[in-house]
């Protein structure tokens, strides 16, 4: 399977339309057409749903598209790698990023790194920590910004010196506004909207405790923000961390008692040689970290 091939197949999955992707690539419909057939021979199965004006994808089609996507992906960051200057460093990090107040860290990381390689370009990937360790694992990411509880017991990582902390966002037109701090009972009967993530069910499960069963999980969801839009619509309350930023001014973050904190860590494969960018990167990160935790 030819990487040229990839890149034809994700054109026609993109435009849907034989003539189109064939002007776009630069081929004749014809070529394109027996190049996609013989893609399906060697596969042994069918991509594509053909009709007189449209191309769409079978399920097997959609799973190739999303490894395609991958493939390619992995292909051109590896050729900005391989060909970077030997004088000055240069290349590319691939980031992942959960959502968390501790963002700053990076942030500043991130700018103390480019003041010294200017040359060094980024790419974020927002996600949950699980959608982030399989782009690590496939190669996709280089750096993983997570929050805990998750498992990184494959990883190197440093822990950031920050402690995130868990309560609800809810209106406040709510009564729950007033309260200095949120109890498992105030919750009770107000439809609540859970992380996704099964490790941070559990954490929350057990600050719920005797309580948990009885209470309302309407919504899961992976990026707060738009949580923090149902919230505002008037869609209950969101458990989160606290990001330290007003996502509309009639929103209220209010912690949870008993208190509920978790950390950070920047994570990255431990058993994998890193292209030079990276590799500097995770060095800073160690200095970067220990210059800011004050020891």
């Amino acid at each position: 399977m030819e990487l040229r091939i990839l890149k034809y197949f994700l054109t026609v999955a993109r435009e849907e339309n034989i003539t189109r992707a064939a002007n776009l690539l630069h081929v004749t419909q014809p070529t394109l057409s027996r190049q996609l057939m013989q893609l399906e021979d060697e596969l042994g199965v069918k991509l594509f749903c053909r009709s007189k004006h449209r191309i769409t994808l079978t399920d097997e089609g959609l799973l190739l598209k999303r490894r395609a996507q991958e493939i390619t992906e992995l292909a051109e960051r590896t050729t900005r790698e391989v060909s970077r200057s030997s004088e000055n460093l240069m290349g590319e990090i691939a980031i992942g990023c959960a959502e968390a107040s501790s963002i700053s860290v990076l942030a500043g990381l991130m700018n103390y790194f480019r003041q010294k390689y200017p040359l060094v370009h980024y790419t974020l990937y927002s996600g949950i920590a699980d959608d982030i360790k399989e782009r690590i694992e496939n190669g996709l990411l280089d750096i993983a910004f997570l929050t805990e509880p998750v498992d990184i017991s494959k990883y190197g990582f440093v822990r950031l010196p920050h402690k995130e902390e868990w309560g609800v966002l809810i209106r406040k037109d709510s009564p729950l506004a007033e309260k200095q701090a949120v109890m498992p009972q105030d919750l009770l009967g107000i439809p609540l909207l859970m992380p996704k993530r099964d490790l941070v069910k559990n954490e929350l499960a057990s600050w719920f405790g005797s309580l948990n069963g009885r209470m309302d999980f309407a919504v899961n969801y992976t990026m707060l923000m738009n949580a923090a839009v149902m919230v505002h619509s008037g869609f209950g309350a969101a458990l989160c961390l606290n990001m330290g930023t007003d996502f509309y001014d009639d929103l209220r973050f209010v912690p949870l008692a008993p208190p509920l904190a978790t950390g950070c860590v920047l994570a990255w494969k431990k058993s994998q040689r890193q292209a030079p960018a990276v590799e500097e990167f995770i060095s800073s990160a160690h200095s970067y970290v220990l210059s800011i935790s004050g020891n």
